[in-house]
């Protein structure tokens, strides 16, 4: 096979895996506190004996948008959103995690814990126990009460390396170079995050990769039929 169709194959191959991460953002357009996820595409260039090098694109590294979502008045007294930089601290089995999804509930044991029942931590790395039947308020540092008595604070945290964050399961995220307090983050009680992501920005994009990958493949069909004819001359 020719330098052309390996290279326009590799195109290929990272424009279906663009394609998979737009359609996930757009089916997650409407999921509290989902950030946008992005492709990069890195070039590999290879010396050729007697001849000129080529270079060849693949689409292999994620990135992600952490810009501000929108903010949704719910009215929920356990709804949070993070207005500026920062993280809620979620325990999960496989360690503390990182989310910006802040529509938490209290469970049957009176931990406050997110929609997928993972308890939410507090700024010292504890579950926050919220006793039933209180009405709980928060002060802009996460700062949970009931009656002016104390609750607890919310753990919010932010990365120590924003861009070495991996994303897990949708809206959680490791952050494998640990985090520190988020000393500029305010909290909002009764609102929520909403989705980074524009639909028509991501409905524009999946069609410029579509044509992107019609060309790709017109091109790959042109050079089979090519090959053909050159294979059936040679043969005749």
């Amino acid at each position: 096979m020719e330098n052309a169709s390996y290279t326009t194959l590799t195109r290929q191959s990272g424009l279906a895996r663009e394609m998979q991460i737009i359609a996930n953002n757009i089916a997650n357009a409407a999921t509290t506190g989902f950030r946008s996820e992005g492709l990069i595409f890195s070039e590999y260039v290879r010396p050729v004996e007697n001849g000129a090098s080529y270079s060849m694109g693949q689409g292999n590294i994620s990135s992600t948008s952490f810009a501000q979502g929108a903010l949704t008045q719910t009215g929920n007294p356990f709804d949070f959103a993070i207005e500026g930089d920062g993280y809620f601290l979620v325990e999960t089995p496989q360690g503390e995690r990182l989310t910006r999804g802040g529509a938490f509930s209290p469970s049957a044991n009176g931990d406050l814990v997110t929609g997928d029942g993972l308890r939410v931590l507090d700024a010292g790395g504890a579950p926050i126990f919220v006793p039933p039947g209180v009405d709980v308020a928060v002060s802009a540092d996460g700062t949970l009460s009931a009656g002016g008595a104390p609750l607890g604070q919310l753990g919010i945290v932010g990365p120590i390396d924003p861009q070495g964050m991996v994303r897990e399961d949708g809206v959680m995220f490791r952050a494998d170079a640990g985090f520190e307090p988020g000393a500029m983050a305010r909290v909002l009680q009764g609102f929520v995050e909403n989705s980074n992501v524009s639909p028509i920005t991501q409905l524009a994009q999946m069609i410029e990769v579509q044509r992107a990958y019609e060309l790709g493949q017109s091109f790959l069909d042109a050079e089979d039929e090519r090959v053909r004819s050159a294979l059936k001359s040679l043969m005749t």
